[in-house]
């Protein structure tokens, strides 16, 4: 099994059973791209069930029908996700997007990446 897998749009590396996603920055997401995302990241886990840490920080802008499809489709073989935003970016607009887009899956937000860590290490 590998452990490392990058794209033009993200990082994904498996280390201590969390499933590390790092968008690279400045990068924009549209419909095409998520479905590349989810596609490298099932490829990578190999049928495996993760818990993951994304890191979205690096994100510019996804539009709708990716972000529709990444809370769908994007949950496969997830068991929970912690995300990791900016400081600057609103907690309660994060929290806003997670029960809009109703993720099928356990998914909190945190703007500190060791916090995000601990609480994954605690599910």
């Amino acid at each position: 099994m590998s452990f490392f897998k990058e794209n033009e749009y993200a990082t994904y590396h498996i280390q201590d059973s969390i499933l590390y996603i790092v968008y690279k920055s400045e990068v924009s997401i549209d419909l095409q791209a998520a479905i590349r995302i989810v596609e490298d990241r099932l490829r990578l886990q190999e049928g495996l069930a993760y818990k993951v840490l994304c890191d979205v920080r690096g994100i510019y802008e996804m539009d709708k029908p990716a972000r529709d499809y990444l809370a769908i489709e994007g949950s496969i073989l997830v068991t929970v996700v912690a995300y990791v935003i900016e400081p600057t970016i609103s907690k309660a607009l994060s929290a806003f997007y997670l029960r809009i887009s109703n993720p099928p899956i356990p998914s909190r937000v945190f703007s500190d990446i060791e916090a995000a860590k601990l609480f994954l290490l605690t599910k």
